[in-house]
């Protein structure tokens, strides 16, 4: 139960109101829908949506204050008083708000690890979750998959959700006794200040590819973005992939970097990298050396880019002190992460493997991690969203080509857009867009591959993951790649 706060307190660091001191906060909202008697409604103005638009309707449904967001009509510091309701403006409220809320959901004992970058996220956050776990610490997750327990994820509408739910949650994980909690962070989340007031122990980076250019407009503003969790918030320790280009020049920069890389590299005076990387079916395993000492690390995971996300989550662990051999005892029961290069597979039929790879690179990196381990033909089955960046839908197709043997389009998120249009821009990606399949109903597309393929095949579905549903024209469908497998594969649900 979150401890009420008088409005004067809450709001001292920005704004004198003395006469407030008799109202109490003991919640926040931003939607005025779930405003309940006695809530206080919080109106900021969003990438979309005014919420200061809200404040009335807020207030007819029981709001017992209002925090605005200022404007040239409205000075900061203004109170007015509607139906005996006050509402108290403020400048760059929606920046603010992180800090505001964090003063009333409280949780003075957890660690909290924040990972941003393009690809990977959710792995090394659940894998650093799952290692704790593993060595005795109760530990969480906030991001794509849910938050919680790993064990009883909620489902969560955003990567980061907005300020006043990302403290609240973090409150109520403190109240479930845990000890860390590992976040995504998403660049809209750092860009909208929705993390700023958080203290993260460690933030972690995995990479940069085409992701987000419909939001961010330029991948240099995008990479910015990404940068601010280490430049402008609470970070004590930054655990740098620096295989990738834009973090081996961050590494560079911030003087809190550790440096991590699959190649031996003497550059950093503060780093850990493998001297040695072997792939097989069950697992990969890595000798390393570097500022923690050597040693040998096996885990049950699959693909390079894997790799990469067990050495940074190993890092940020040894970072945090935790015991490097407790750790190694420890990495063969991590688990792969469901929807991530999620492996299903039957006597005498094709493997297949979801993952939810939905940007080029992640595109790439998935099908070259599947190469490897490929006797037969490796199939990739994809589409792109609708309503969402144009330009990587050929950059996708012309990945799936090179890389793989065998190409069948199909949908994903087809939102607003007619997926006969989605389609026809991946196939100008296309050398030979002829000979490419294009089925737009996913599991036909999938029974299609495997129907067609051999023993000995390899068949990539990629882009929902974990995610359950499917939305076009504005509905939102029931539709698991998951279940897909699973059925046509004959594997029990």
């Amino acid at each position: 139960m979150t401890k009420a706060i008088s409005m004067d307190g809450l709001l001292s660091p920005w704004v004198d109101c003395p006469s407030l001191s008799s109202v109490l906060v003991s919640e926040l909202e931003l939607d005025s829908r779930r405003v309940q008697p006695g809530t206080t409604f919080v109106a900021v103005i969003g990438h979309v949506v005014d919420g200061r638009n809200f404040i009335a309707s807020a207030i007819e449904q029981g709001a017992n204050a209002v925090l605005a967001q200022a404007c040239d009509l409205k000075a900061h510091g203004t109170v007015e008083i509607i139906d005996d309701v006050p509402v108290i403006y403020l400048d760059t409220l929606d920046q603010r708000l992180s800090a505001i809320a964090g003063k009333l959901y409280a949780y003075p004992d957890m660690d909290l690890v924040g990972v941003t970058g393009t690809n990977g996220k959710t792995t090394i956050t659940q894998l650093i979750a799952q290692w704790l776990e593993l060595l005795g610490h109760k530990a969480a997750v906030m991001g794509t998959t849910g938050n919680g327990f790993l064990d009883n994820l909620q489902q969560a509408a955003n990567t980061t959700g907005n300020a006043v739910e990302i403290q609240k949650t973090l409150s109520s994980l403190a109240n479930q006794q845990a000890a860390y909690t590992a976040l995504e962070v998403s660049s809209h989340g750092l860009t909208q200040g929705r993390v700023k007031a958080l203290s993260f122990a460690a933030g972690v980076f995995t990479n940069l590819s085409r992701d987000h250019l419909d939001y961010h407009g330029t991948m240099e503003e995008y990479a910015n973005a990404k940068l601010g969790l280490f430049t402008q918030h609470q970070c004590e320790r930054a655990i740098i992939n620096i295989d990738d280009e834009v973090g081996h020049a961050w590494a560079s920069q911030l003087s809190n970097a550790i440096a991590v890389s699959l190649k031996p590299n003497t550059e950093f005076e503060s780093a850990i990298w493998a001297t040695d990387v072997r792939y097989a079916e069950s697992g990969i395993t890595i000798q390393f050396d570097g500022k923690f000492g050597s040693g040998q690390l096996h885990a049950p995971l699959i693909g390079e880019f894997n790799a990469t996300n067990i050495m940074l989550a190993f890092a940020t662990l040894l970072s945090l002190g935790k015991d490097k051999q407790a750790l190694l005892e420890t990495a063969g029961q991590l688990q792969p992460v469901l929807g991530r290069m999620e492996l299903f597979q039957t006597a005498d039929r094709a493997k297949v493997v979801v993952d939810y790879a939905h940007t080029p690179d992640a595109l790439e990196k998935a099908l070259q991690a599947l190469r490897v381990h490929c006797e037969g033909q490796l199939w990739a089955i994809f589409g792109c969203g609708g309503d969402r960046d144009a330009g990587k839908r050929p950059m996708m197709a012309e990945i799936a080509e090179r890389l793989g043997d065998r190409v069948v389009l199909t949908d994903d998120n087809p939102r607003s857009e007619e997926p006969a249009q989605i389609v026809k821009d991946m196939l100008t990606g296309l050398s030979k867009p002829a000979e490419a399949i294009v089925q737009h109903d996913r599991f036909k597309a999938l029974s299609y591959a495997v129907e067609n393929a051999s023993p000995k095949d390899i068949i990539l579905l990629a882009g929902k993951g974990h995610e359950e549903y499917q939305i076009r024209n504005g509905e939102t469908i029931h539709y698991s790649d998951r279940e897909s497998a699973m059925q046509l594969l004959g594997l029990s649900l």
